[in-house]
């Protein structure tokens, strides 16, 4: 959501409010300093531990109150986060139109992943504009019915990003130490809730295998801060020669290590739309994925969270030179760079203006 809220503060028509509800914090606040942004509205509503329905019930109502209070033209939300579902059932309630970025991705699987994709299609109901990535994307849409003058075709964010963040130099020890020269890094991310459990510990397996096999390949793993992932990650893969475990990396040192490492191994869907861009190839730990066009382009494989079928994926893109060199070449399915502009001139052609400068909820 970054590049849009830059985009709408370079408009002389709006002023963008941008809002946390503290979620997830410290990676908000890591995400949002490579942009130079910092929330004007941080309502703090984090709750280690709660469930789903505690934080969207505690999410809600304070939405409510600030929408009551900015009256904005337009709440803009991003995703498929809870505070997505928080702000978009709050919105609608006090008669405020919604904009959904990323609007349209869908697994077709309301458990995978979960509860993404139920939020997707609830966010879906609610939404005023829908911001399509892919053209996949804007006819499942259509296909659910949603008024095609309010799908809007616009490329994925997450390139504008990539295009902003333009920065090689690492900042985080970990990265530093790296050594990109001598070994194959690969990166590896899961935390999604399907794979809590079980397949998280297949995930781990996997890797521990991985070096196993490959003397010359090193492994960068993010731990998630969820307790649910960062006690089985560590429990199984602490001390594992050549897999360095870290907490979440600062965006932009993320993004280093896509550009410089051999292979990314993730359930995350942003990773997905990332490794693309920088020609990583990309193994999905998931059954099914709401972005198939990473598959269909060839640059990503779905290996799902089995020890073996990851370790069989892996094994391939290090050592098949043709099938890693046809991956890292595949087009990126998700767009030009220049998503949010568009977004910004569609809500400029359809939002009404309160005032001479709509106020909107980011």
């Amino acid at each position: 959501m970054a590049p849009v809220v830059l985009a709408l503060r370079r408009h002389p028509g709006f002023r963008p409010v941008l809002v946390s509800t503290a979620q997830h914090t410290d990676m908000l606040d890591q995400a949002l300093a490579g942009f130079g942004l910092v929330p004007d509205v941080d309502l703090g509503l984090l709750r280690p531990g709660g469930s789903l329905s505690e934080f969207l019930s505690v999410a809600t109502e304070p939405l409510g109150r600030l929408f009551r209070e900015l009256r904005p033209a337009l709440t803009l939300v991003q995703g498929d986060t809870m505070t997505v579902l928080a702000a978009a059932q709050a919105s609608f309630f006090e008669r405020v139109p919604v904009g959904h970025v990323e609007g349209g991705l869908r697994s077709d699987d309301l458990e995978n992943p979960f509860p993404e994709e139920a939020i997707r299609r609830m966010v879906g109901t609610l939404a005023s504009l829908h911001f399509a990535p892919t053209p996949r994307a804007a006819r499942n849409l259509a296909r659910e019915g949603i008024s095609p003058q309010t799908i809007f075709m616009t490329g994925n964010t997450i390139v504008d990003a990539l295009r902003h963040l333009r920065a090689d130099e690492a900042r985080t020890d970990v990265v530093r130490q790296l050594d990109f020269e001598r070994h194959r890094v690969v990166l590896v991310t899961a935390h999604r809730r399907e794979n809590h459990g079980q397949p998280m510990r297949q995930v781990c397996a996997a890797v521990r295998d991985l070096v196993a096999r490959f003397p010359d390949v090193e492994v960068l793993f993010p731990v998630h801060p969820s307790p649910a992932v960062h006690s089985v990650v560590h429990a199984e893969l602490r001390g594992v020669p050549r897999v360095h475990l870290s907490g979440p990396l600062p965006y932009d040192d993320l993004l280093h290590v896509l550009r410089h490492c051999e292979l990314a191994l993730t359930d995350s869907g942003g990773i997905q739309e990332e490794a693309p861009a920088f020609d990583c190839p990309v193994l999905v730990l998931r059954n099914v994925t709401e972005r198939p066009e990473v598959v269909e382009c060839g640059a990503g494989m779905l290996v799902g969270t089995e020890r073996a079928t990851i370790l069989a994926g892996a094994s391939l893109v290090l050592t098949d030179d043709d099938a890693y060199a046809a991956m890292a070449a595949a087009p990126n399915p998700f767009g030009d760079g220049f998503a949010s502009d568009r977004i910004v001139d569609i809500i400029g052609r359809h939002v009404v203006h309160r005032d001479r400068q709509a106020r909107l909820a980011v």
